[in-house]
Order: structure tokens, then C-alpha cells, then sequence
């Protein structure tokens, strides 16, 4: 029997619903949860994906700013920029749009960002909160998957999980997040021996490397929930992910597509701890008038 397809499109307009009623009623009290996007250069799927965040965190009741700067700037403008929104009480949420130009390191930009600001959750401040199990703001990926496996009631207690990838976006907080809701995790990545063996092994498989259909029917175990996090474009100019889709569905219990899976629940967790952020910055107002 073929595996379930798990919709990210309509999980994440669930999820949506249920927090716009947050964002109204923080817009109730004069607060309107504001996004701003740091969009550096000409990269043409950047720019999509911006536009698909700002067009999404409008239909929440957000307002959204882009801020947008050439391809040949410097680590000192962008973290001027930055800084500036760190100062504007208005802001709520800041966003670096990655990846940026091959000049520029992304991390001291970062860690430029406001930690309270952080709707990413990348900074190293946020990290180790992730790390301490306290998570603040959860980067926006792993927290989508986190969402769509309660969705599915996908319990991670004491299954075995594989991540294939083991960034700081997506890998390594997917682990830390699994392993506090009791899973057992293995972290893989580009230089793991007998990748297969692994991947057999896990209830739960999360693949995130970039490497189109790396993941195959024959290292997949039977039933397994699997996440696609990978987004490849082949020489046809289709879209897939790291996942043989076709072929693993039939071994697998669920998957996820590409599009349409994981990514929705990314730009929906992205406004989630926007909105998060603007309640943690009414609670402070509101404690500093007290």
C-alpha cells in the first residue's frame, strides 16, 4: 500500500488559522506584527521566496518590509542595516534572506540580529536555548516537521530517527528537537559509510542535503514516516527533492512531496515566531510600565 502524502499546503493554512486569531488580537491591543526581510543581491530564487513570505505573512495580518541591498555590499552595510532594525520598536521579527553573495559571510550578519528578533532562531543565543531545551524561537524547518508529524500523530517516543544532513538550518536542531520529544537520533551527513544502513533503521527520516533522489526505495524501511527537505531542480527544470519520491512511496508509511511538503510549514513557522515575537515584545512593554 502506498504511503500517505502529507499536504503541507493544507496543514499549513491549519495552522494559520489558528494563530491569525493571535495576530488580531495583538493588532486589538495596537500591535501589528511586523516582518522585515534583508535581501541582498540578484539571486532569482531568493527573490521568489521573498515574495512567497511577504505574500503569506499579509494573508496572517502581518505587515512586511523588504529591505534590499546590492549585490556588492559589504558585512558593515548589512550589519548597519540590521542594527537599524534592531533599534525600531516597529519591528518584530528580522529576516536574512541566505544565501548571500559569495563575498559575505553569513554568520557575523547573524549574529548581528537581536536575539528576541531571531524569528529564524540561527543566532548562536537561540541555538543554545534549543540546545538547553528551552527553544525560544525554533528554526522555522525543523519546527515545520515537528508540527506536521503532531499533525499526523506521529509520536517520536522512543522510535529511531535519521537525519541525512546535518546543517545548522535544518540537521543538527532537527535532531535536538527530536531527541527532547524521546526519539533516538542518528545524524548522517555527505561522509557517513553505507548511508543505507542507516536510513534503514529509521521510523522517522528526515533527508536535507541537496542531492537529488539520494534516498532510494531500497534504504528505506517499511512504514517509515519520511521528510523531504530537499529542493533540486533537474536538467528539465522540474523540481525534486533528495527523496525518490515515486519509488519510496511504496515502501514508505508517510511522505512528503516536493513542492508542496515541508516547504509551506518553513514560511509558516517563520510567521508563527514572528507573531511569538511581537507577544514577547507587548509582555516587555507592558512589564516596563508596570
Amino acid at each position: 500500500m502506498a504511503a500517505k502524502i502529507i499536504d503541507g499546503v493544507a496543514l499549513s493554512q491549519t495552522v494559520r488559522a489558528a494563530w491569525r486569531a493571535r495576530a488580531r488580537a495583538l493588532e486589538a491591543r495596537g500591535v501589528r506584527p511586523v516582518l522585515a526581510v534583508v535581501l541582498t543581491g540578484e539571486h532569482p530564487a531568493s527573490r521568489v521566496y521573498v515574495r512567497n513570505k511577504t505574500n503569506a505573512a499579509h494573508e496572517l495580518g502581518l505587515r512586511s518590509t523588504v529591505i534590499e541591498l546590492p549585490e556588492s555590499a559589504s558585512e558593515h552595510e548589512l550589519i548597519d542595516r540590521v542594527a537599524a532594525l534592531n533599534g525600531d520598536p516597529a519591528v518584530h521579527g528580522i529576516l536574512l534572506q541566505l544565501p548571500l553573495p559569495k563575498h559575505l559571510a553569513a554568520r557575523g550578519v547573524l549574529e548581528a540580529i537581536a536575539p528576541e528578533k531571531d524569528v529564524d532562531g540561527l543566532h548562536p543565543y537561540n541555538l543554545g536555548l534549543l540546545t538547553a531545551g528551552h527553544p525560544r524561537f525554533a528554526p522555522c524547518t525543523p519546527a515545520g516537521i515537528m508540527q506536521m508529524l503532531a499533525a499526523e500523530g506521529i509520536d517520536p517516543w522512543a522510535k529511531r530517527a535519521v537525519i541525512v544532513g546535518a546543517s545548522t538550518i535544518v540537521g543538527k536542531p532537527m535532531a535536538l528537537l527530536l531527541l527532547q520529544q524521546g526519539a533516538t537520533v542518528t545524524l548522517c551527513n555527505s561522509k557517513t559509510r553505507d548511508l543505507g544502513a542507516c536510513t534503514r533503521e529509521a521510523e522517522i527520516l528526515v533527508a536535507a542535503v541537496g542531492k537529488a533522489n539520494l534516498i532510494t526505495a531500497d534504504m528505506v524501511r517499511p512504514g517509515a514516516a519520511v521528510f523531504d527537505v530537499g529542493i533540486n531542480r533537474l536538467p528539465d527544470g522540474k523540481l525534486c527533492g533528495d527523496v525518490a519520491f515515486a519509488a519510496v512511496r511504496e515502501v514508505a508509511g508517510w511522505i512528503t512531496p516536493v513542492p508542496g511538503g515541508v516547504g509551506p510549514m518553513t514560511v509558516t513557522m517563520l510567521l508563527v515566531n514572528t507573531i511569538r515575537a511581537a507577544e514577547h515584545a507587548l509582555a516587555h512593554r507592558d512589564t516596563e510600565r508596570v
